[in-house]
Parts: structure tokens; C-alpha cells; sequence
């Protein structure tokens, strides 16, 4: 089994950049890898995302400003993210964020393709701004069609 363990890449580095929302992360075959916050969000490996089978995949939107609150190791084969908008459920294995970095860009070209097929967009919604600023139902700031 360590011989096993020996052959499959692991990181030597990873380091969170903020700014730019891109995950850095080394392994030990060489490569190097720069994954966007969105990319690692928007495939997570979590059922939220990937459904329970095939064809029970849900599309992620509005996921372009998602941050990276939270990084934490998972005993020494994978870590899980904590994100901006909440989403804490996928286990990042390091086999699966080496084949992300390999992949990275089908990967990409594929959820873009995906996202204009479904007409949605990656900017988040302002319909919680739009709410909050206006007042909404019943709150009395004019909204829900009232005449004010």
C-alpha cells in the first residue's frame, strides 16, 4: 500500500491568494497548478453539486466573487474548503485537485458552455441587493407593486 501512495502526486505547497482568488498549489511529480476560487466552487466534488449519479449534476451560477473563507486538511489525502457563500461540503482530494489542475481548462470550457445553454450567468444575482435596498413586501419601502 505505501508503494501505492508513493506513485500518486501530493502537494508540496498550496498557498491562498485573496486578492486575486486563485488557489497556488504544488505537487510532487512538478506541476504546478493556479485554480480560480470560482473554478474549485463551481466543481466542487460535494453531492450538492455532483448529485447522487450521472445526469443529476447541478449547475452553479452566480459564483464569480465566491471567496475562499476557510482551507482545512482532511487526515493526509485531500482538504476541504470552506467557501464565501456557505458551501463547506466537498472533500478536495488531492487526486481530484491534480486532475483539476491537468484538466483545467476543458473543465473550464465545459461549465462556460453550460452556463450559456442554460442562459445563466457567473456574476451573482443583485435580487438580494435589490430586495434589501427597496424594502420588499410588506416592509412598507414600496415593493411587491405597491403604488408608494
Amino acid at each position: 500500500m505505501e508503494d501505492i501512495v508513493k506513485d500518486k502526486p501530493f502537494p508540496t505547497q498550496i498557498e491562498l491568494h485573496q486578492k486575486s482568488r486563485v488557489l497556488e498549489i504544488a505537487f510532487s511529480d512538478g506541476k504546478q497548478f493556479s485554480l480560480p476560487y470560482e473554478f474549485l466552487r463551481v466543481h466542487s466534488p460535494s453531492a450538492e453539486v455532483r448529485g447522487h449519479g450521472p445526469g443529476q449534476e447541478t449547475l452553479q451560477v452566480g459564483k464569480k466573487e465566491v471567496d475562499i473563507t476557510a482551507a482545512e486538511p482532511v487526515g493526509t489525502y485531500a482538504m476541504q474548503i470552506l467557501f464565501s457563500d456557505g458551501h463547506d461540503s466537498g472533500i478536495y482530494t488531492w487526486e481530484y485537485l491534480h486532475s483539476m489542475g491537468i484538466n483545467q481548462e476543458a473543465m473550464w470550457n465545459d461549465y462556460l458552455q453550460r452556463m450559456e445553454a442554460a442562459g445563466a450567468k457567473r456574476e451573482p444575482s443583485p435580487n438580494i441587493l435589490t430586495a434589501k435596498a427597496g424594502g420588499g413586501c410588506g416592509s412598507g419601502g414600496g415593493g411587491c407593486g405597491s403604488s408608494k
